[in-house]
C-alpha cells in the first residue's frame, strides 16, 4: 500500500472512538454498486479539496493558519479514506487504487472542490460553502439505513463542526474588517458561487438511494444550507452574489479545467513506483 493509506498523520486523523478506515477494510463488507458509486462521489469531493488546501501549508497568512488548514486537509483525507475503503469493497479495489490509479474522467468530484485557491479570501469563501454543505450532508447521512455510511457520517460531522466554525470566524473577520478584506472576501464569494448548485443536484443514484433511506437527496439539503449561509453572510455584512450558475456536468468528469493538474501532481509518485511502501 502506498502513502495514501499508510501516512501516519492521515491514519491518526481517521482514528477515534468510532469507525476507522481499517475497520472497513477488515470487516468483509460488500457495498452495493449504488452505495459504492455514492461513496466514490463523497470520497472524490473530500480528496480534491484536501489537495487544494494542502497548498497553503507554509503559505498561509499566519502560522496558525498553516496548522489549521493543514488539519482540515488531513480531516478530509481521512473522510476520503473511509469512503474509498467502503466503495472499494464493491470492486475488490483498495483506497489507493481509487485515489491513485483512476484517470481524470473517472473522478466524480464537484467542480467547487477543484477551484483554484486564489488569495486567502477566495479559499475561505470556498471553505464556507463546502463546510456548511458537508455539515448538512453528514448530519442527514447519520440516519442512513446503511450502517457503514451512517458510522462514517457520525465521525465526519464532528470534524466538520470545526471546519464550519473556522470558516465562519474568518468570514466575520474579513467581512467586518478593512475595506480591502471585505473586497477580497466578496470577490471570493463571487468567484465560487456559480459552482454551488452542482452540490444539490439529484442524480439517478441519489434517487435510488433515497428511496431505500440510504442517502438524502441533495436537493433536500438546500433550504437549510441557504438559511445558514445567508445568516452568516448577513452577520458579516456581505451580500449573496447574484451570478448565473456554471454549467453542470452532473459529476460525469466533463468541464473540469483544474482536475487534471491536481491529479498529475498527486498521482505522479504512486504511478512511477506502483506498490511502493514506506
Amino acid at each position: 500500500m502506498s502513502g495514501f493509506a499508510t501516512s501516519d498523520s492521515a491514519t491518526k486523523h481517521t482514528q477515534g472512538h468510532g469507525i476507522t478506515a481499517e475497520d472497513i477494510q477488515n470487516a468483509n463488507l460488500h457495498a452495493t454498486e449504488d452505495v459504492a458509486q455514492y461513496a466514490l462521489i463523497l470520497g472524490d469531493d473530500s480528496l480534491m479539496l484536501a489537495q487544494r488546501l494542502g497548498w497553503w501549508i507554509s503559505r498561509a497568512p499566519e502560522m496558525e493558519e498553516d496548522i489549521a488548514l493543514g488539519n482540515i486537509a488531513l480531516d478530509l483525507v481521512g473522510h476520503a479514506r473511509f469512503f474509498y475503503s467502503y466503495a472499494g469493497t464493491a470492486w475488490d479495489k483498495t483506497e489507493d487504487d481509487l485515489a491513485y490509479f483512476r484517470d481524470e474522467e473517472e473522478f466524480r468530484s464537484a467542480r467547487l472542490m477543484e477551484q483554484e485557491n486564489g488569495d486567502f479570501g477566495q479559499t475561505i469563501a470556498r471553505q464556507l460553502l463546502v463546510s456548511y454543505y458537508h455539515y448538512g450532508l453528514y448530519t442527514a447521512l447519520q440516519q442512513s439505513e446503511d450502517q457503514t455510511l451512517a458510522a462514517i457520517a457520525a465521525k465526519a460531522v464532528k470534524e466538520v463542526e470545526y471546519h464550519v466554525d473556522h470558516a465562519s470566524q474568518w468570514i466575520l473577520r474579513l467581512g467586518l474588517g478593512t475595506e480591502e478584506s471585505k473586497r477580497r472576501i466578496s470577490s471570493g464569494l463571487y468567484y465560487m458561487w456559480p459552482y454551488l448548485d452542482e452540490l444539490f443536484e439529484d442524480l439517478e443514484v441519489h434517487q435510488r438511494l433515497a428511496e431505500q433511506n440510504i442517502a438524502p437527496l441533495p436537493s433536500s439539503l438546500k433550504e437549510e444550507f441557504d438559511t445558514r449561509v445567508a445568516h452568516i453572510l448577513e452577520m458579516a455584512e456581505l451580500d449573496i452574489p447574484q451570478v448565473h450558475p456554471a454549467r453542470s456536468a452532473q459529476r460525469t468528469g466533463k468541464y473540469s479545467e483544474h482536475r487534471g493538474y491536481i491529479l498529475a501532481e498527486m498521482q505522479s509518485l504512486a504511478r512511477q513506483h506502483p506498490g511502493a511502501t514506506w
